[in-house]
């Protein structure tokens, strides 16, 4: 009896084991109610259940990396490619996202081995149609933001930002550290005031009258237009409009929301799946129907607010590798705190 005991006991264990290996840690620093639905489903689909440990980006970083080899997370899901080369450069992340279903699904440009863009965003220009021409738009780019034009006319949100901290990385990778250090200085000469607020208070700001041009990343514009955070945020976002620089060189700044291999991931193969299943159609509408933000598959259209008001036709910078991002982090920083740029 006692011996049949313990066999029961250990074949418990041995089925809870493989019960637990059927599933997946996501480290999730997106905060999207929507993305919760997707992962019900990639669980109804597969049975892999999704383990979803929320909280901040900087959060979740301190503790997948005081934990080292000892962290249960499998995936780090964040915003901002930056993110994801920072912690790739801290050897917090491992090789594994470089499937076939992945790498014919995201470009080459929007991805490396440890980390991919799942859904992508512009870092643009909104300008008042009151007080702007389009004489002065004409072939704007966001070297064009330090031109003394626009003094006392631009808001953006504060260095310490990480859309900003890319922005600055990718001008320091095409146009060199030097030339970016004194285009930081000519645009904190530009500034209406103070860098305060989120992106959405950039654009309000632009809408009250407080500035005339203002930067910030696409999707906030639609978010604000569906009413979802309140009428004041909606009539401010109709009193703006959009504009795509560098459409005559490179293309506009590009980013992304990146999923990253966590390095000892537990669940490896489960975090592969999860991934390419964030690539599939399905799961892209959600995206685009949900966070408004840009599919990063083709064949996927964006939210109608976002094909109305802000458009399809417009070219996208796939020169600059997104990985630069995370590697001239450090350097943007530099060149931003030199400026005084708060």
């Amino acid at each position: 009896m006692k011996k049949i005991s313990i066999f029961a006991l250990i074949t418990s264990l041995f089925v809870s084991t493989l019960v637990v290996a059927d599933e997946v840690n996501v480290f999730n620093a997106r905060h999207y109610k929507a993305d919760g639905e997707l992962y019900s489903k990639f669980t109804n689909l597969t049975g892999i259940k999704v383990n979803l440990i929320n909280g901040k980006s900087g959060a979740l970083e301190k503790r997948i990396l005081s934990e080292g080899a000892d962290s249960s997370a499998d995936l780090y899901i964040t915003a901002d490619a930056g993110r994801c080369g920072a912690m790739d450069s801290k050897g917090a992340l491992q090789g594994g996202l470089s499937s076939k279903a992945i790498k014919e699904a995201v470009p080459a440009s929007f991805r490396t081995s440890k980390w991919v863009g799942i859904a992508k965003r512009a870092r643009i220009i909104y300008y008042s149609p009151e007080r702007v021409t389009g004489a002065e738009l004409s072939g704007m780019t966001y070297e064009g933001l330090a031109d003394p034009k626009w003094k006392g006319r631009l808001v953006i949100r504060k260095s310490s930002n990480i859309y900003n901290k890319s922005l600055v990385a990718s001008l320091i990778k095409n146009n060199g550290k030097a030339a970016t250090a004194a285009w930081a200085e000519g645009v904190v000469a530009n500034m209406a005031r103070t860098p305060t607020g989120n992106d959405r208070a950039q654009i309000m700001a632009v809408a009250a009258g407080e500035a005339d041009i203002a930067v910030a990343n696409t999707y906030y514009l639609a978010l604000m237009l569906s009413g979802k955070k309140g009428a004041e945020q909606q009539e401010a976002a109709k009193k703006v409009k959009a504009f795509f620089p560098n459409q005559n060189d490179r293309g506009t700044h590009m980013n992304v929301s990146c999923a990253a291999l966590v390095k000892g991931a537990p669940n490896k193969a489960n975090a592969v799946k999860l991934v390419e299943f964030l690539l599939t159609p399905e799961s892209q509408e959600h995206f685009t129907n949900n966070t408004f933000e840009f599919p990063m598959i083709d064949g996927v259209s964006p939210s109608p607010l976002v094909v109305n008001n802000l458009g399809l036709d417009f070219k996208q910078d796939m020169k600059t590798k997104l990985a630069s991002y995370g590697k001239n982090q450090a350097a943007a920083v530099e060149v931003m705190t030199a400026a005084g740029w708060k």
